[in-house]
C-alpha cells in the first residue's frame, strides 16, 4: 500500500458552519460526546464503513482510516457563523432535538461556541429575522469579511486546515444566469457591484472559503458552487467544493428503492412524495421561492435513475411529485411518505408504499462530518474541484451539465464511487467497476 500522495492528517481541523441550528448543534454534541466515549457517531461512514481491498487470499477490509490517513474527531475545532447570537448550547437546547441530559456533559465546550455575525440578505430568506448580521456595502464587503473571519479563526485556534460547510437554511431559488455565473471574471465583477439578485450570500461563503484555501461543503439545495464561475474559483484556488443538499430521509430511500424497480425492469407510472416538518427548515420551505430550490434538487433524483432514453417503454410517461409541509408540532421529527405506482408483467398495476418516521438532524450529523472528513482528506490528496465521489450523500451532485455531465444518482453506484476513491488514494487499483 501506498499512501504517499496523500498529505498526513497532522495538527487541528477547523470545522467552520454556516448556521448554529438543528443540524449544526447535533452534530457538534455528538462529535464531542463521542469524543468522551459518551456516545457514538453511529450513521457516519467514515467511523463504520469498512472497504475491501485486494481479492481471494489477500483480501482484506480496511476502515476509511486503515485505507487513508484520516483526521481524527480528537482534532476537530468547531466555528459557526448564525443570524442569531445564541452560544452553540443554547442553540442545542432550542433545537429541541436532542435530550438535555445528552447536552449537558458536554456544555461548557458548547458555551464556548459564539456565533460570528451572519452574512445574510433577508430577501434570501425571508422566514429569519436574527439580528446577529454583519453590515456589508456591497457582496464584495461580504466576501472581504467573511475571509478575515476565517483567517481570525484559524490564528486563535491554531488550525492547521479549515473546512467550511454550509448547514443553514435553504434560500430562495436562483436560476444559473451565465452573464454572472458563467465565469469567475463576471461573478466578482458582480459581486463589486453589489448584483443582489444573482449573487446569494452563500455564495459569498463560498468564494471566502476558497479564497482562505478551504474546501467547501453545501449542504442546502442553494445554487452556490454549482455554477461555472465557482468550478474556475475552485481551480484557481486548488480547493475541493462538493454539493448540494444533505441526502438524509426520503431522497436516500428514493435513491436506494429507484434501483430495484430499474434493476427489475418494472414500469413506473408515478411517484408521489411528501413530508411533514417542523423545524426552522420547515418554516423556511413553506415560504414558495424557497420551497422551489428544494424541490429542483429533490426532482433530479429519480430522473436520473429510472430514464426513458434507457427503458422507453417503461419510464417514458411517469408522473413524478415532490412536497414539503411545514407541520411545527414535528418539530425536527420528519415524516415522509411515498406512493409508488408501478405496472408489471402484461402492464398489470401494483403500488408500493413507504412511510419513512425520521429525526432529521440525526440523520444529518453524520452526512455533515463524512462530508468535512473527506473533503479533507481530498484537499490533503491533492484532489480539487468537483469531488464526484461525495455524491453518495447529497440530494443533488454536482456535475458539468454545461458538457451534458449527468449526475450518478443510484445509491449503489455512489456507492463504488466513494470506495474507488478511498482505494486509488489509499494505492490500491479500484476493482468494481462501473456499468
Amino acid at each position: 500500500m501506498n499512501q504517499s500522495k496523500v498529505k498526513p492528517a497532522e495538527g487541528k481541523l477547523g470545522v467552520m458552519v454556516v448556521g448554529l441550528g438543528a443540524v449544526t448543534t447535533t452534530f457538534m454534541v455528538g462529535v464531542l460526546m463521542a469524543r468522551k466515549g459518551l456516545a457514538k457517531p453511529i450513521g457516519a461512514m467514515t467511523q463504520y464503513d469498512r472497504v475491501r481491498v485486494g481479492r481471494g487470499e489477500e483480501r482484506r477490509y480496511l476502515s476509511y482510516s486503515e485505507l487513508v490517513p484520516m483526521a481524527s474527531l480528537d482534532d476537530i475545532v468547531f466555528g459557526a457563523w448564525d443570524v442569531y447570537p445564541a452560544d452553540a448550547y443554547r442553540a442545542a437546547i432550542y433545537a429541541e432535538v436532542l435530550k438535555k441530559e445528552d447536552i449537558e456533559p458536554v456544555r461548557d465546550e458548547l458555551q464556548k461556541i459564539v456565533p460570528m455575525k451572519a452574512a445574510f440578505d433577508r430577501n434570501f430568506a425571508k422566514r429569519l429575522d436574527g439580528d446577529n448580521v454583519k453590515d456589508a456595502a456591497t457582496r464584495w464587503d461580504m466576501v472581504e469579511q467573511l475571509r478575515e473571519d476565517i483567517r481570525s479563526f484559524r490564528k486563535e485556534n491554531g488550525c492547521d486546515r479549515i473546512v467550511v460547510a454550509w448547514a443553514a437554511s435553504t434560500e430562495i431559488y436562483v436560476p444559473v444566469y451565465e452573464p454572472v455565473h458563467g465565469s469567475l471574471a463576471t461573478l466578482e465583477k458582480a459581486m463589486k457591484e453589489n448584483d443582489c439578485e444573482h449573487v446569494a450570500p452563500s455564495m459569498c461563503y463560498a468564494y471566502a472559503a476558497l479564497a482562505e484555501g478551504c474546501p467547501f461543503i453545501m449542504g442546502a439545495p442553494n445554487t452556490t458552487v454549482d455554477i461555472p464561475a465557482m468550478w474556475e474559483m475552485a481551480e484557481k484556488t486548488k480547493q475541493p467544493i462538493c454539493g448540494k443538499d444533505f441526502k438524509t430521509g426520503q431522497t436516500l430511500v428514493k435513491s436506494g428503492f429507484a434501483p430495484i424497480i430499474g434493476t427489475r425492469c418494472l414500469g413506473l407510472e408515478g411517484w408521489f412524495s411528501t413530508n411533514i416538518l417542523g423545524n426552522r427548515d420547515g418554516l423556511v420551505l413553506d415560504e414558495p421561492q424557497n420551497f422551489r430550490t428544494k424541490e429542483v434538487s429533490k426532482l433530479s433524483t429519480l430522473e436520473t435513475i429510472l430514464k426513458a432514453e434507457d427503458q422507453p417503454e417503461l419510464y417514458s410517461d411517469y408522473y413524478h411529485k415532490v412536497r414539503i409541509n411545514y407541520y411545527p408540532p414535528r418539530n425536527d421529527n420528519k415524516e415522509s411518505w411515498d406512493n409508488i405506482d408501478i405496472f408489471g408483467w402484461m402492464n398489470y398495476p401494483m403500488q408500493i408504499k413507504i412511510n419513512f418516521l425520521c429525526r432529521d438532524s440525526i440523520l444529518a450529523a453524520p452526512v455533515l462530518l463524512d462530508l468535512c472528513l473527506l473533503s479533507d482528506l481530498a484537499a490533503r490528496a491533492g484532489k480539487w474541484g468537483i469531488q464526484r465521489f461525495l455524491s453518495f450523500f447529497l440530494k443533488s451532485p454536482m456535475h458539468d451539465y454545461t458538457q451534458g455531465e449527468e449526475a450518478v444518482n443510484n445509491l449503489y453506484q455512489q456507492h463504488v464511487m466513494l470506495k474507488n476513491a478511498l482505494r486509488q488514494m489509499g494505492g490500491y487499483e479500484p476493482d468494481q467497476e462501473l456499468d
